[in-house]
């Protein structure tokens, strides 16, 4: 039987890194019980420390009170192991964009979750048929694709795949909406939506900088100015890392080809060790 949105007490988070943190973050925003883990306590008690840095900032805004930040970092319970996400009715799979680890994941979850829970990932471009391919319940897989910063962005990306039910699909848009966000839905094909179209509009501002079309500044301001987005191509690239754009063009370059050949210049400066705002070096310089 599918579960309703009624159903969901408990919501588990495998990665405590910035999506896993911000995920667990506005799900115990929105009153959720969460379990968060990650395989080493280092990354556990790092996640909690993203978390209360957000919640920080959204005190000094007067988002929320004190007194509201220390009830949603009270909801979250911190572990390093799977097992203690078994009593959990929904779990995100926020961990490293590989397929390989995902679907061992996966594999693991299918063991230790109950028969009704909901198994999602937050995976931008990897094939949610594919992983839910590790479980013997396909049917209960979905792509829950949110957008980083979690706790600011309001979209979240649904994706279906090849046997996942209905129900779970509709579930899903109706927990990212009582997190406060506003969903989309797409089908399993590389990339989605929102990677699909936006990786390619990076990757063809890192050639035009390359190639000498215009300075850094100007394609920002061209892109900012000419099509009313917050953030230029390069600038945007600096604040994803230039490693995961890298990485989620080379996927979609291995599924649909020549059209997405990564640029030679994101190449070099991820080979560089220059991966953006994370390292202090990008495109640009960050203190």
């Amino acid at each position: 039987m599918t579960p309703e949105l009624n159903s969901i007490d408990r919501v588990g988070v495998v990665g405590a890194g910035t999506m896993g943190s911000g995920i667990a973050q506005v799900a115990a925003t929105s009153g959720y019980d969460v379990v968060m883990r990650d395989i080493e306590e280092t990354y556990v008690e790092n996640g909690f420390e993203t978390v209360a840095e957000s919640l920080e900032r959204l005190v000094r805004n007067d988002t929320l009170t004190d007194s509201e930040a220390a009830a949603i970092e009270d909801r979250i319970v911190g572990t390093t192991e799977l097992d203690d996400l078994s009593n959990c009715d929904l779990i995100v799979e926020a961990a490293l964009e590989e397929i390989d680890v995902k679907r061992d994941i996966f594999s693991d979850l299918d063991d230790i979750a109950a028969d009704d829970a909901v198994l999602a990932t937050n995976t931008s471009t990897l094939s949610i048929t594919t992983i839910a391919a590790a479980t013997e319940r396909p049917e209960s897989v979905v792509g829950l694709h949110f957008m980083n910063p979690v706790p600011v962005m309001k979209g979240v990306e649904v994706v279906r795949g090849e046997k996942t039910d209905d129900g779970i699909v509709e579930m899903a848009h109706a927990f990212a909406e009582d997190l406060d966000k506003e969903t989309w839905e797409s089908d399993d094909k590389p990339g989605f939506v929102a990677n699909r179209i936006l990786m390619p509009w990076i990757n063809e501002g890192v050639r035009a900088y390359d190639e000498g079309v215009a300075s850094k500044a100007d394609i920002d301001s061209g892109m900012k100015l000419g099509t009313n987005v917050p953030m230029g191509p390069l600038e945007l690239a600096d604040h994803i890392g230039l490693d995961i754009c890298l990485h989620a063009t080379e996927t979609l370059h291995e599924e649909l080809g020549d059209r997405y050949t990564p640029a030679y210049l994101l190449k070099r400066k991820v080979e560089a060790g220059d991966l953006g705002k994370k390292t202090g070096q990008g495109f640009y310089s960050y203190e």
